[in-house]
């Protein structure tokens, strides 16, 4: 990614013509078109995602009560095999299936996106809750892929893409709170979000990647 396209994403200009803002008034910041973009984009991969699990999760409940087999069209072989993953204990931490978590919580990232495309500005406890609402996320993910690689030993494709939907959009909302100064952090972290930003989703799904291709290394070479 070019530090252009970095700048693009991390910065908002200010508008042309916006009232004075009294010195009581709680400080607003908006985003930038790429930014609100990019929340758009990923909040739109995950409800994608959550949303063609949870039909799933349904077609195999019901094909259960019907005595029949239903086999999710991702479950290509042992490794990369869905219904594995949606079998499981852990599909359903909280009592109910985890996509449909991901229904509500991808939504809201889509209807912030679309606010901020439509020039809304937020306040710093908005800001900060909603970078708390995708730490939880990425924590989630996280221990959602050491399940899948090391206990249910499957991966669901569609699951992937809601952990990579994750993984940036954090990622994203991290370094704009680090460099509007709504997270404390000394001038060379606001830096280097300023610039590099990419470098941390990039590495972070990098070692996800590492972790997937050593997992089932033999199965991936044979």
């Amino acid at each position: 990614m070019s530090k252009t396209t970095v700048r693009d994403v991390d910065m908002e200009p200010e508008p042309s013509a916006s009232p004075e803002r009294p010195a009581s008034a709680p400080r607003t910041e908006g985003a930038s078109r790429a930014l609100a973009l990019l929340l758009v984009i990923t909040g739109a991969a995950g409800v994608l995602a959550a949303w063609v699990i949870t039909l799933d999760k349904f077609k195999l409940l019901e094909a259960k009560v019907k005595g029949e087999t239903f086999v999710p069209g991702c479950s290509l072989n042992p490794v990369v095999s869905c219904g594995s993953v949606m079998e499981s204990d852990q599909a359903s931490v909280f009592g109910f299936p985890n996509p449909m978590l991901g229904l509500v919580t991808y939504g809201i990232v889509v209807c912030v996106g679309m606010s901020l495309l439509a020039r809304a500005r937020f306040p710093r406890w908005y800001w900060l809750t909603l970078n708390a609402g995708m730490l939880f996320g990425v924590v989630f993910c996280a221990w959602l892929m050491f399940q899948s690689l090391y206990r249910i030993n499957a991966l669901c494709l569609w699951c992937c893409l809601a952990w990579v939907a994750t993984i940036i959009m954090f990622w994203y909302v991290t370094s704009f709170n680090v460099r509007k100064g709504f997270l404390p952090a000394p001038g060379w972290l606001k830096g280097f979000f300023g610039e590099f930003t990419w470098v941390l989703p990039v590495l972070h799904i990098g070692i996800i990647g590492m972790l997937i291709l050593t997992r089932w290394w033999e199965f991936w070479t044979s």
